[in-house]
């Protein structure tokens, strides 16, 4: 159970678009809300196998989706879809509808689960509990060095079909290795079509990291819904003021931080994050 074995890999098509999406349903009846977790760059849901588990036992149906343009979900050229946050935001919230989700709480990590932000921020009736792990989240965050050369033109288009910007980037985000076997289902996309790379050039490019932070930071006042900031403390990327202000800022938030844990934390030290989020979605309502 811990290295996911239970955890379903459906596809689901949405307006013309197919996601593919990890889930596992609660090992106890529960009428908890469920849980969906989202992914951050050159990531997928994959790096959430370890935290599903948990979660699931504790009365929660858990549901990862890969982003439109990532891991095994559709990769549509650019002139199809834009890959805009904005774009991306609209296609989650399809995806919620499709599922037939109405409310749920919210994981966001990274990068690209900034868009998860924003989509809460904007949509309060539909995310019930809110998680911010290692994402974007006021002003001062900007890409890394790596990823923005990703979005170069030329330097790019080299860069994102290089199956091993995998492993620079995902270990280049925290202080561990990561496993073979693992790294090989991060490496599988880029292995099986252009496409993928095609369009985490072009998410980089649209992803305006500083407008879209600063978006973040000017809206968090205004969300009252509890909050959980979690924070790897070996970030290279984010430090960890963005999550101090970020906490003093919301009116119902809560900082956690995690000792020997990177941005993709969920891949450095599973466990830490599923605990810290087990104890935060299993809190009363005050």
């Amino acid at each position: 159970m811990a290295q996911g074995d239970a955890i379903a890999e459906r596809t689901i098509a949405v307006n013309g678009l197919t996601w593919f999406y990890r889930e596992l349903q609660p090992t106890v009846d529960s009428s908890r809300l469920p849980v969906v977790l989202l992914h951050g760059l050159v990531s997928q849901s994959y790096s959430w196998r370890q935290v599903m588990p948990p979660l699931a036992q504790q009365g929660f149906r858990t549901i990862a989706p890969d982003w439109i343009g990532h891991g095994f979900s559709d990769k549509p050229d650019r002139r199809v879809f834009s890959y805009t946050p904005e774009a991306l935001s609209v296609a989650l919230g399809e995806f919620l509808d499709a599922l037939d989700l109405p409310q749920v709480h919210l994981v966001a990590q990274g990068f690209l689960g900034s868009v998860g932000i924003q989509y809460a921020l904007q949509n309060p009736s539909r995310v019930d509990r809110l998680a911010m792990i290692n994402a974007p989240i006021g002003p001062g965050a900007k890409l890394p060095w790596k990823i923005r050369q990703m979005g170069w033109p030329l330097a790019g288009d080299m860069i994102t079909q290089d199956p091993l910007l995998v492993d620079r980037t995902l270990e280049g985000g925290g202080p561990y290795q990561i496993d073979d076997p693992d790294l090989d289902v991060y490496r599988r996309p880029f292995l099986k079509s252009s496409d993928v790379g095609r369009a985490l050039m072009t998410t980089v490019r649209q992803l305006s990291v500083e407008a879209h932070s600063q978006a973040i930071a000017a809206a968090l006042p205004g969300w009252d819904h509890p909050t959980l900031v979690l924070w790897g403390q070996s970030d290279p990327w984010l430090s960890v003021s963005l999550a101090e202000a970020a906490v003093q800022a919301l009116p119902n938030g809560e900082l956690q931080t995690l000792a020997e844990v990177g941005h993709y934390a969920q891949e450095d030290w599973a466990e830490k994050v599923a605990a810290a989020l087990d104890s935060f979605l299993r809190q009363m309502n005050v």
